[in-house]
């Protein structure tokens, strides 16, 4: 009955049998691939684990030691000045009404030669109202601290912050790297992209867009200035520079001028972002262009967000001259406000050691591991020692108990 045979899924159209195609699936015959590579698996017996314990321990233990000793070799001064604004305000520089910080409002943390030496007098700041000065500077803190030895160089000036989460998702995705690079960027595109909500205004584009840059740290830290100098002192004022506080490399974000080649055609094209507005009250103009972002390294600084809600960013820095002992008078504008969200600032003047500034953490760390490898290692020392157990005991097994 040849009109119901069916073709064999191995036969080809004309009835003749078909190749079989056997092992394409199959991998090459190599040692990677069949996965006959050579290898070496350390048996773990307490003669070869328990040394190791030991050994970890010896090497972590001292390393721990040493970074705790760095640390302990920088100085660190920390004021907290954010209750400032709640004093009674002073209208001229002769009338200044000081109040002491409250001791949870300032720490001294001294070490090398300064270890031992104490603050002649309490840190005292004063709230000053002078409607004569320039528009950053209008509302000032006037801080006095005492520097009880010689620190430095170099000496680092940092602002730090609590409770302000530069590390939130839609905050750190915030901002235009085109733009900030020069290239022109329309009100639609910012609003489509991170930048939204403050991506346009009135119709115009945001330059810088975004939230960290609307966010950016403005208030004014001035270098402090020395109120008792002794005769040897020729300048009364340490001088804190912004040259070299922000990471190699951050500048080459950033444009002098957004202004002319694939950017804006005319200050007019842009404006400022809302937070801006004491600084720029009329827009963005000739007389008052956008800021060179490519040297202002503030700006670098900040946009560079922090991993924690409290964070210290550098301000200035003196890498030549020592900070002579005595009592020091600098003047903060008052621009950046952390009361309505429960937050604070503070200033922190501190030394470098070759570890860099003042952390415990990593050397506590390392302590912290050394002892507990230490104590597993004796542990187990311990339990091979009153219970020993012969290595692959059969007996041991469930079936042959």
């Amino acid at each position: 009955m040849g009109l119901f045979n069916r073709k064999s899924n191995s036969q080809d159209s004309n009835g003749e049998p078909k190749e079989k195609k056997t092992g394409w699936k199959r991998p090459a015959n190599t040692a990677f691939k069949q996965q006959r590579l050579k290898a070496w698996q350390p048996i773990l017996t307490p003669k070869t684990v328990l040394p190791t314990l030991f050994i970890i321990a010896i090497i972590f233990a001292p390393i721990g030691g040493l970074l705790i000793w760095g640390s302990s070799q920088v100085s660190e001064m920390t004021f907290d000045y954010s209750d400032c604004e709640k004093l009674t305000a002073s209208s001229n520089n002769d009338s200044l009404t000081f109040t002491d910080l409250p001791s949870g409002k300032y720490k001294y943390s001294l070490g090398g030669d300064a270890k031992n030496a104490k603050p002649s007098s309490r840190p005292r700041y004063a709230y000053l109202e002078d409607d004569s000065q320039d528009i950053f500077n209008k509302k000032q803190c006037i801080l006095e601290f005492n520097v009880p030895a010689t620190i430095g160089p170099s000496v680092m000036l940092y602002y730090r912050l609590s409770n302000f989460y530069q590390n939130h998702r839609r905050y750190v995705n915030s901002l235009d790297a085109d733009q900030l690079q020069g290239k022109k960027r329309s009100a639609s595109a910012l609003n489509k992209g991170d930048c939204d909500p403050l991506g346009s205004r009135d119709g115009k584009p945001i330059y810088p867009c975004g939230l960290i840059a609307n966010s950016v740290f403005n208030d004014t830290i001035n270098s402090p200035v020395l109120q008792n100098p002794p005769e040897d002192v020729t300048s009364t004022q340490y001088q804190f520079t912004s040259k070299g506080i922000a990471w190699p490399g951050e500048a080459k974000k950033y444009v002098t001028s957004p202004i002319g080649g694939d950017g804006y055609e005319s200050t007019s094209d842009i404006v400022p972002p809302p937070n801006w507005i004491l600084q720029y009250p009329d827009g963005y103009t000739d007389d008052n262009p956008p800021p060179d972002l490519k040297n202002d390294e503030h700006f670098q600084n900040w946009m560079r967000t922090a991993g924690l809600p409290t964070f210290s960013k550098l301000y200035g820095r003196n890498d030549d001259d020592k900070m002579v002992a005595g009592t020091y008078r600098m003047v903060i504008g008052l621009n950046f406000p952390v009361l309505p969200y429960k937050g604070t600032k503070s200033i922190v003047i501190t030394t470098v050691s070759w570890i860099g500034g003042k952390n415990d953490f990593l050397g506590w760390a390392y302590v912290a591991a050394a002892g507990l490898f230490c104590f597993l290692a004796i542990a187990g020392t311990a339990r091979h020692l009153i219970k020993p157990r012969r290595l692959g005991d059969m007996s041991l097994l469930s079936w042959n108990r």
